[in-house]
């Protein structure tokens, strides 16, 4: 019997707290958190499946994937997911955190979701280098960054672009620069943990 990884097992629990909100969204009447439960537990469930049913991908989108198939990286995303869905809504409440009980719950999710997309994309630069051995580490960090502001500060953007057709994004230019603020110090934990501690992946070393 194969055993089941500290990642894996973590993923399983995300899929599980984001399920109990979808139960917790049902009882409510909740249309739009039905929804988004439901993208949620589909999205979570990618990274068992795919590389299960694909253990091999074609070469050439391999280092795009690289992600996807590193379950540390994965657990990372999953945590984000399933914190940030449940303060949405908290299971078995009645409670929004994000836009009505406590407008400022956003900062736990920009913190974490800077953490996961900057590993994200940080491990796809590392993977893409891996052919050309003259990217150092230091060019890894600065690509790394200046995809990952160029993420974060576009996704700002067009959430004020549609504040005139989406009734609760409403934030001021103070709020964003506090998301952004807080998503960078997500980003920063991130590179001390690939540069410390190795996970969940390792650079290449200087």
């Amino acid at each position: 019997m194969i055993g089941i990884q500290r990642e894996e097992k973590i993923i399983l629990t995300s899929i599980f707290v984001v399920f109990l909100g979808f139960v917790t969204a049902l009882r409510n009447g909740r249309a739009d958190h039905i929804y988004r439960t439901i993208v949620a537990m589909i999205g979570l469930s990618i990274p068992l499946v795919i590389p299960r049913l694909f253990p091999a991908p074609p070469k050439k989108l391999r280092p795009i994937l690289k992600p996807l198939y590193n379950e540390r990286t994965m657990m990372i995303l999953s945590v984000f997911i399933a914190l940030h869905v449940s303060l949405v809504n908290v299971p078995f409440t009645h409670y929004d955190l994000f836009h009505r009980n406590w407008r400022n719950a956003d900062i736990i999710s920009h913190f974490l979701g800077g953490l996961a997309l900057w590993l994200i994309v940080a491990e796809i630069i590392c993977s893409l280098s891996n052919a050309r051995s003259d990217v150092s580490r230091r060019k890894i960090v600065l690509y790394s960054f200046l995809v990952f502001y160029a993420l974060a500060l576009g996704w700002e953007v067009a959430e004020k672009l549609s504040e005139s057709s989406i009734y609760f994004i409403h934030e001021s230019l103070l709020n964003k620069l506090r998301d952004v603020i807080m998503d960078t110090l997500g980003a920063i934990l991130g590179l001390w943990m690939v540069t410390k501690k190795g996970y969940p992946f390792s650079p290449p070393q200087e």
